[in-house]
């Protein structure tokens, strides 16, 4: 058993922090004029203790289940912690989620109370309350009425019920995994598990404190949002201003102003790729001093690796510095001290770069079933192109088993208190991933180097053999194809062929500037069947791949896509990761004209 650093429970850690920073601003929505709203920790704690009352009035006791579909609001976060005050179990669905997701979610969580965020969905889930499941009650967060959240509270206010605290070892949640193959499974996270990783968090990144602020809008349904940001920042008494929409984000940081950004790489990149297409739009001065800012920054980092420096250099650097990177970094608010990237690897190239501008991006590694923190870079140490050191009390082993190779690459197993408790009743997906030790299976190829940082190279499922016997990892190549500002999407394909080939999905929003200067139809349907198009695109892969792999990896041919990948059509994953057998399933003919062609 491993030794928990106290609270471990986030009863008792919501708790302190209600008492500690009562009247600091917590969560901040945006009313109707379009501004900030800031409520504080007092406040937003008695709407937590009411609604738990509220809860009781229904029969919510310990072990019980209360799910949620709903995006990122005070009210999602308010019901987290009265579920938790039960002793209960909080699970978590998405607003953008095929219903048939949601019924398999609420019957296999065995969930008793569902809170939904608008009349809309009641509507599509409303006939679970007549299946016999154990579904007993829907509440309603938007709006009044009797089966409304506000009138729990009302209902809660005059029912008092005190917080009991559950044990480490208690659920606190399930969260569902994206389901690439298969049925999504429930991830059985205990109190102690993402207690243990919130004080990891705090230990690497010890300055954060009650100054901190975030600007949220990854989805807390998912457990990288929902640990890294919303509890870790309730403990140290920060401020969390939500987005209202992907669409607002430029102008929500700008009103935010955070100092911690809690991201994904797909972010980055689309800033990245923006900032570029300005610059080249631009020409002139702008341009040459951007350009001279990134190849200072670049000569800068070399000479530092080798213990140098160059006045020249760093005076080039400073110039550039105060006439274009600080204006990237007022994109972000001005205020960022720590950017976090999970959920996918990021490009070397494209952390440098934000690095370099100031914008201070550590790269970590996590899953679900880790709680989901397993390793991280931080301020003190930050090895680009690594996942960083493991979390604290984590310990990482690496299993050769699994290769051929030279010993040093295998599969990496995690230990430690952040390992999930097992999947909801599928007791044999859960021998397949735990070790008999207790050891998490990741499914992730990796080598740990000599100063303790972790690398991973692919993704075992994920990787396939050509006809030749030779290994192929889709992933890494894929992280490089879509660095392309023409590309939106890739997915290698070869499994026992000849050679590889690539289904790649264009941005057409990128696209239209090379289309009419060849006077080509901007409709994507037409572009995706243009040869000028396909030539483009070939050449962007080739470009992006060739410094890196070997050409038997480099894909042939291509198939160009005019239909995106998304969840509503089942390609994507809530995370945006690629189903691939969905993939492949649905192009089946398609791949199979190109590789007889």
């Amino acid at each position: 058993m491993y030794q928990l650093d106290k609270p471990d429970n986030l009863v008792e850690m919501l708790e302190e922090s209600v008492a500690r920073f009562g009247e600091r601003e917590w969560f901040g929505a945006k009313d109707a004029g379009g501004e900030y709203r800031w409520h504080t920790y007092r406040q937003v704690g008695d709407r937590i203790d009411n609604l738990r009352g509220g809860f009781a009035r229904l029969g919510i006791g310990k072990g019980d289940t209360i799910g949620i579909i709903s995006n990122n609001s005070i009210e999602w976060a308010v019901a987290c912690y009265a579920t938790y005050g039960l002793a209960a179990r909080y699970v978590t669905m998405y607003e953008a989620e095929l219903v048939a997701t949601w019924e398999y979610i609420i019957r296999d969580s065995n969930t008793k109370l569902l809170l939904v965020s608008k009349r809309e969905i009641y509507e599509k889930v409303k006939h679970l309350l007549r299946d016999g499941g154990d579904l007993k009650h829907i509440v309603v967060i938007e709006g009044e009425g009797m089966d409304s959240m506000t009138e729990l509270e009302k209902t809660g206010s005059m029912h008092t019920f005190p917080a009991v605290r559950p044990g480490a070892q208690d659920i606190a949640g399930l969260i569902y995994t994206s389901g690439t193959t298969g049925d999504p499974k429930g991830v059985l996270l205990s109190h102690g598990n993402i207690t243990s990783n919130i004080h990891a968090i705090l230990k690497h990144f010890h300055m954060l404190d009650e100054r901190t602020r975030t600007l949220s809008f990854l989805p807390w349904a998912h457990s990288y949002g929902q640990v890294c940001e919303l509890h870790t920042v309730m403990r140290i008494g920060g401020s969390c201003g939500l987005a209202e929409s992907p669409a607002t984000i430029v102008n929500d940081l700008a009103k935010v102003r955070p100092s911690l950004l809690v991201s994904v790489p797909r972010v980055f990149y689309r800033v990245y790729d923006a900032i570029h297409a300005r610059m080249n739009e631009q020409g002139g001065l702008p341009l040459a001093l951007f350009r001279m800012g990134v190849n200072s920054g670049k000569k800068r980092r070399e000479l530092a690796r080798a213990g140098k420096s160059s006045v020249a250099t760093n005076l080039k650097f400073r110039i550039a510095d105060r006439l274009v990177f600080s204006k990237i970094r007022d994109k972000f608010g001005g205020r960022l001290t720590i950017a976090l990237t999970g959920s996918a690897a990021i490009n070397p190239a494209i952390a440098e770069f934000f690095n370099d501008a100031g914008v201070p991006l550590y790269e970590a590694l996590g899953m679900t079933e880790a709680s989901p923190g397993i390793s991280t870079n931080t301020p003190d140490y930050n090895r680009i192109g690594s996942c960083g050191k493991a979390f604290d009390k984590v310990r990482l082993v690496i299993d050769t088993s699994v290769t051929d190779g030279d010993g040093r690459e295998g599969e990496l197993i995690v230990y430690g208190p952040n390992v999930m408790q097992g999947y909801h009743n599928k007791p044999q997906a859960t021998r397949e991933v735990m070790t008999d030790d207790g050891g998490l299976r990741t499914g992730d190829m990796a080598f740990i180097d000599d100063d303790g940082f972790l690398y991973i190279t692919g993704r075992i499922k994920e990787s396939f053999k050509l006809e030749n016997g030779k290994y192929v990892f889709s992933a890494s190549m894929e992280a490089e194809i879509v660095l392309s500002r023409y590309i939106e999407y890739a997915m290698i394909c070869g499994l026992n062929r000849p050679h590889t080939m690539c289904l790649v999905l264009p941005d057409f929003e990128a696209l239209k500037g090379f289309a009419a200067a060849r006077n080509l139809a901007a409709d994507p349907a037409l572009l995706a069947q243009s040869a000028e198009v396909k030539t483009l695109l070939i050449n962007e892969i080739r470009t992006q791949l060739e410094k890196r792999f070997g050409s038997y990896e480099i894909p042939r041919d291509i198939l160009v896509l005019n239909e995106g990948f998304s969840v509503e059509n089942g390609l994507l994953t809530q995370s945006f990761k690629l189903k691939r057998k969905k993939v492949l399933e649905k192009y089946a003919a398609d791949i199979e004209g190109l590789y007889a062609r």
